[in-house]
């Protein structure tokens, strides 16, 4: 099924051979990419998040660090090997989250850092700003669209070239079962480990609306 999906003619692609490796060049396919992520409410044990393929094999993995001073969360690959750690920064305005490799937080593997564009939203928008970025006057990437319908998409800095879009699903298991199960298209040549963690960032900030932490 991947490589089947279509693109709406008004909206740009990245340019063909340009490769958008934030986490590893490993994770980059030369075709779409279709991912299901599904949050299980049931099962903190499991972990927050599991990440398949249209065949239903699991590609990632999100874990929860329960009783840690923050908000902090692991991505694993299929073999439960880290590969990113990302964290909610504290005592910030705008909801930044922090993401590092490996399972460090340490300041020498720090990738990128998400947060939202403004304080007050009746749309979703997040900036995502690289490492060396440290002016942060223009975003590397940046989310827009509705969570509440899943239909938010991820662009390249501040032009019209979409990464990857997200779409919301819903099938009786996931219904019985208690778990939200929505859809991520990743485009060809981009890092879809790098957009599963952009989705799991947007759906911590998202569902966190006490403001609180």
């Amino acid at each position: 099924m991947a490589g089947t999906s279509s693109y709406p003619p008004q909206i740009a692609m990245p340019p063909a051979g340009t490769q958008v490796a934030i986490i590893s060049p490993q994770f980059c396919a030369p075709y779409p990419v279709d991912l299901n992520i599904v949050r299980k409410l049931m099962t903190l044990s499991e972990g927050s998040f599991g990440v398949t393929d249209v065949n239903g094999n699991i590609i990632f993995k999100v874990k929860g660090k329960l009783f840690s001073l923050r908000d902090r969360r692991v991505l694993l690959d299929a073999a439960g090997n880290p590969l990113i750690t990302f964290q909610q920064k504290m005592l910030t305005a705008h909801r930044r989250w922090q993401v590092y490799r490996g399972e460090s937080t340490d300041t020498t593997n720090f990738l990128f850092s998400v947060k939202k564009s403004s304080l007050l939203q009746f749309k979703t928008k997040l900036d995502v700003f690289l490492a060396h970025n440290t002016k942060e006057d223009v975003c590397d990437f940046r989310i827009e669209g509705s969570w509440f319908e899943r239909s938010c998409a991820i662009y390249a800095g501040n032009t019209n070239t979409i990464i990857a879009q997200m779409h919301r699903k819903h099938t009786a298991q996931s219904i019985l079962l208690g778990k939200d199960n929505f859809g991520v298209t990743v485009y060809p040549n981009v890092d879809y480990a790098f957009v599963v963690a952009l989705v799991v960032i947007l759906e911590e900030i998202n569902e966190d609306r006490s403001g609180e932490d």
